[in-house]
């Protein structure tokens, strides 16, 4: 089965924390995909969004966190954004737990194109900025090193 949303280097950013977090943000959407496709059940459906949820929350937290160190002009409609989509979400899951809605494949086409728009223009124009004021577009070397080594609790996961 074809994925829903093939991730390309188009979706790129050039913060490599940022385009990492898009990339699991895609690998969701696609489980979900898979999930309904394969009618793995409402359950699997639910945990996977609820999954989607809780990443973008932290991604969006990230982000906003780099746009206020920054000092980014357009934070406040940028964050509205983030707000505006969480807001949906949030009222989905409150239809989808009174069995009002269901996860359906129009819902999944809506995410999809919100986030493939929302990266390539308003994340794309805060990167662009967040570069050209001296922002890193890549980790340090130090925290690559640190992110490749295997940590002891590791274990525990």
């Amino acid at each position: 089965m074809a994925e829903l949303f093939q991730w390309s280097d188009a979706y790129g950013v050039g913060i490599q924390e940022i385009d990492e977090q898009h990339k699991v943000l895609v690998d969701l959407l696609n489980r979900l995909h898979d999930a309904i496709h394969a009618r793995q059940g409402s359950e699997t459906s639910r945990k996977i969004l609820g999954d989607l949820a809780d990443y973008t929350r932290t991604h969006f937290a990230v982000e906003e966190s780099l746009m206020r160190v920054s000092n980014y002009p357009d934070f406040d409609v940028h964050k509205q954004n983030h707000e505006d989509l969480i807001g949906q979400v949030n009222a989905l899951q409150i239809k989808l737990d009174s069995g009002e809605a269901k996860i359906t494949f129009e819902l999944l086409h809506f995410l999809k194109v919100w986030l493939t728009n929302h990266i390539k223009e308003a994340d794309k124009r805060f990167a662009d900025y967040f570069i050209s004021v001296g922002g890193s577009p890549a980790w340090a070397p130090h925290v690559e090193k640190s992110m490749n080594q295997k940590k002891w609790w590791w274990k525990f996961w």
